[in-house]
């Protein structure tokens, strides 16, 4: 199922008309935010190919919601300009624009539906990777927040149902979402390589979770399917070709006064026909996720750490054997990326922040092109990543 470009537009021209006609009203509510870093990978080509200190970490975003009167429904919708160098395309994107209608609400159940650019809700920071003082790091853990993948998991063109309960066992929560989302000539070459000529289109992903949770403690366990097809171009090194992507995850959180513990860990299968040659196949299972600890010094300063571990093929975890398919030529560290991070947060002032934070990674298996992995400029099986950012939220 596929959301047209002209149901975005109704949408957008809908926030847009009622956030003057009730600006002052209590229905109508908008928030912003401004963020601004340094940020230098050496050795890399993760923010640039050069590896210098960048100003490539700027966010501005802006987003409002309205509620109609003496109804169930709402609109909401966000649209954000980024420069994060390499990580994504540079530029103005509309993160979500969605109807949200509160289908269900009473004392045993709430079930909203939401239609349009809906948020993906299935992982822990999936909802909140789009606003900069959400997120517990600058740079989240790439093994399951893959940068160049941004756009696309954020959130999808399509239908999604949040639905909340309780019983004697605690409260639970069911996410499930089905759609596609668009990508960009530019994304298509920042996740391929950069000489393709063609597009990928993605056919649909349909998501599904279910969250268990009480005071202190929430798990969950999700399941992902996503199909793409990419369209060769006129002298393309690519042919016309087809991906499925499965992945089970599971999450869980630990939250005391001081103490947050978080965990995400998945089993990914990927498939790939064709593309690079007619007859090609490749099935390979991916696995990766993280461990983070974050205390709470103050409520206003907070320390974070956290070990994050990718490996492109379960069964090739040292990247030997794909090193040895390229003939060498692919250095085995493209296999694996495995990241420790050391970070601080401090709200310093009323909705003003400052985040830093130091990287020491190894392995080069989540840095994109994807298919045609950039050699030269990622020449170092260890590097190093460390940025600052002042965000400010009105």
């Amino acid at each position: 199922m596929k959301i047209s470009v002209n149901l975005l537009v109704l949408l957008g021209l809908t926030l847009f008309v009622f956030s003057f006609s009730a600006s002052s009203s209590d229905n109508f509510n908008w928030r912003g935010f401004v963020a601004q870093g340094l940020i230098q990978a050496e050795h890399s080509n993760y923010i640039d190919d050069e590896g210098d200190l960048t100003l490539k970490l700027t966010e501005v975003g802006l987003n409002g919601s309205y509620t109609f009167e003496n109804s169930n429904f709402r609109v909401a919708g966000q649209v954000v300009y980024l420069n994060g160098g390499n990580r994504y395309p540079e530029g103005f994107r509309v993160d979500y624009l969605f109807f949200d209608w509160r289908a269900i609400t009473n004392l045993d159940w709430q079930v909203n539906v939401h239609l349009g650019r809906v948020k993906n809700y299935h992982w822990l920071y999936s909802s909140t990777r789009d606003v900069p003082h959400t997120r517990p790091s600058i740079i989240l853990p790439q093994s399951i927040y893959f940068d160049a993948f941004r756009d696309v998991a954020l959130g999808v063109d399509g239908v999604a149902v949040v639905a909340n309960t309780s019983n004697s066992w605690g409260d639970w929560e069911f996410n499930w979402s089905y759609g596609n989302s668009p990508i960009s000539e530019e994304q298509t070459k920042n996740l391929i390589a950069p000489t393709s000529m063609g597009n990928i289109e993605q056919e649909y992903v349909h998501q599904g979770n279910l969250v268990w949770h009480d005071q202190v403690l929430i798990l969950s366990a999700g399941l992902l399917d996503s199909k793409f097809e990419y369209v060769s171009g006129a002298q393309d090194f690519f042919i016309d070709g087809k991906a499925q992507v499965q992945r089970i995850i599971l999450q869980g959180t630990y939250e005391t006064q001081n103490w947050l513990l978080a965990f995400e860990l998945f089993r990914e299968r990927n498939i790939y026909n064709n593309l690079i040659f007619d007859g090609f196949i490749n099935n390979t299972q991916s696995e990766g996720g993280y461990v983070q600890g974050r205390y709470l010094i103050n409520k206003d300063l907070a320390l974070t750490t956290r070990l994050d571990i990718f490996d492109l093929d379960r069964k090739d975890r040292n990247g030997e054997t794909r090193s040895a398919q390229s003939g060498g030529q692919i250095p085995a560290y493209f296999g694996y990326q495995d990241q420790f991070t050391l970070g601080v947060s401090w709200t310093f002032a009323e909705d003003w922040q400052l985040q830093a934070e130091f990287h020491r990674v190894k392995g080069t298996g989540r840095l994109a092109p994807v298919f045609m992995p950039n050699i030269m400029h990622n020449d170092r099986k260890y590097w190093n990543i460390w940025g600052v950012q002042f965000a400010h939220w009105f």
